[in-house]
């Protein structure tokens, strides 16, 4: 190493060493410091003060409960009025029928209960506009079907309706281009609303993210009433609905007629869904293609129901005798079920002598719906040997079918035994024989 090199690392070991003792020196001196500040501080806590009262609360924050609270108070005549300013303010024509809607209230006693913007076109500006109305009325049922919304005006919408908790019913039905935006919006709604009760959303297909959205807002709704009619539940979206609903202890009612629900895996989930779900009290799925497999699954459903479904409706579901045989397993087990619709299907007369015998060993159903299934008179005789051994069933639905004298004859012979029914249903009886059916059971038809 060079005797420059050297001198050079000496001189540098040697301003490092001053440095060390300086930073020395500095922290001392920041201790010092550093206890002088903490005794004034200590010194300073002993001089505490308040401000005036009146100058402790600067402002405060007012919950949504009171602003509607607020806003309920103004009579109809106001609610125009700020309606036609916001309206003005958002450079939007006001909706003659909200108006029409408005007055008629007024002048009935001051209430509007209903808010039908049913076929009106709702775009974004429109929907802004409707926020005045819709935090001044508590209302039971906001119809917007077929209404138009789009994107941005359905989440507008639905987030002004969740805030102010405006209605009980809403119907969303018929607008199908609400995009991933509003039906976020709708889910928010679902979960977070206390009034809703019930939601119709018929006629929109139920795919992919609105599938998705909608059954995981199912997991913690309030709802007790759901109608997607129309709506290609068929396969995945009736998974993930079913998968929601086997948690869900809440909704009471479901509909879900023209789905197109098949009698593989529709069936199959609609079957588990009756053995995990205690809560649901009406199913409606006609006019479905479940057939004689898929009522089979439901059968075995609800077998294992001590409670829960009452009303079941399966009209035209292409079910025919063989799914009567399902039917006569499951009758005499039957423990809640109370209405059941077997309407327009292909029964016929073979299928009503299969579930005779059940049918008098049942103790549940109080009305039973066999409505234009091929019966005859000798259907009929079945159905009356039912009547004379039952003393449960109430209603009993036999209109267009092809019943006889005959089969009138012995369903009257029935009704002298039978103390329960109530209700007797058949088409008119042909003049040139009503000479022939005993006067009470004439009194017994209804058109």
């Amino acid at each position: 190493m060079s005797s420059q090199l050297l001198d050079f690392v000496r001189l540098k070991h040697g301003m490092t060493h001053c440095s060390d003792n300086e930073n020395v020196e500095q922290s001392d001196d920041g201790g010092e410091k550093q206890k002088n500040k903490q005794k004034k501080r200590r010194t300073e806590r002993k001089h505490v003060s308040f401000p005036p009262d009146e100058q402790i609360v600067s402002g405060f924050a007012e919950h949504r409960g009171s602003d509607h609270k607020a806003n309920s108070c103004l009579t109809l005549t106001e609610v125009t009025t700020a309606y036609l300013q916001s309206c003005s303010r958002h450079q939007v024509q006001p909706l003659v029928h909200v108006l029409q809607q408005l007055q008629q209230g007024a002048c009935v006693g001051g209430s509007v209960k209903c808010l039908d913007l049913k076929g009106e076109r709702l775009d974004h500006r429109s929907c802004e506009a409707l926020e005045v109305v819709l935090k001044s009325l508590r209302l039971d049922f906001i119809n917007l079907q077929a209404a138009q919304l789009e994107e941005n005006g359905a989440s507008s919408l639905l987030d002004m309706i969740s805030y102010y908790e405006s209605t009980s019913h809403l119907d969303i039905s018929d607008n199908r281009n609400m995009g991933t935006s509003g039906w976020r919006a709708l889910a928010h709604l679902i979960k977070q609303s206390m009034r809703l009760s019930r939601l119709d959303a018929s006629n929109m297909p139920m795919v992919d993210y609105p599938a998705l959205s909608l059954s995981k807002a199912l997991l913690t709704s309030r709802l007790t009433t759901l109608h997607l009619h129309n709506a290609q539940l068929s396969g995945m979206p009736l998974y993930r609905l079913v998968s929601a609903l086997k948690l869900n202890r809440t909704l009471q009612e479901l509909h879900l007629t023209n789905n197109l629900l098949n009698s593989y895996q529709d069936a199959l989930q609609l079957g588990d869904l009756l053995r995990y779900n205690s809560t649901l009290k009406t199913m409606e799925l006609s006019n479905n293609t479940l057939a004689d497999a898929g009522f089979a699954e439901l059968c075995d459903g609800l077998r294992w129901q001590t409670a829960g479904l009452e009303v079941l409706l399966l009209r035209r579901n292409q079910i025919t005798v063989e799914g009567m045989l399902s039917l006569s397993q499951t009758l005499p087990v039957l423990k809640v079920l109370q209405v059941l619709d077997l309407s327009e299907n292909l029964i016929g007369d073979e299928g009503i002598q299969l579930i005779r015998s059940p049918l008098m060993m049942n103790c549940s159903l109080l009305k039973l719906c066999l409505a234009q299934n091929s019966i005859t008179c000798e259907g009929a005789v079945a159905l009356a040997e039912f009547l004379a051994e039952n003393h449960y069933i109430q209603c009993l639905d036999l209109r267009q079918n092809n019943v006889k004298v005959g089969g009138l004859m012995a369903l009257c012979l029935a009704m002298k035994i039978n103390q329960s029914l109530a209700n007797l249903d058949l088409d008119n009886v042909p003049l040139e024989e009503q000479v022939l059916v005993p006067l009470e059971l004439q009194n017994l038809i209804q058109t």
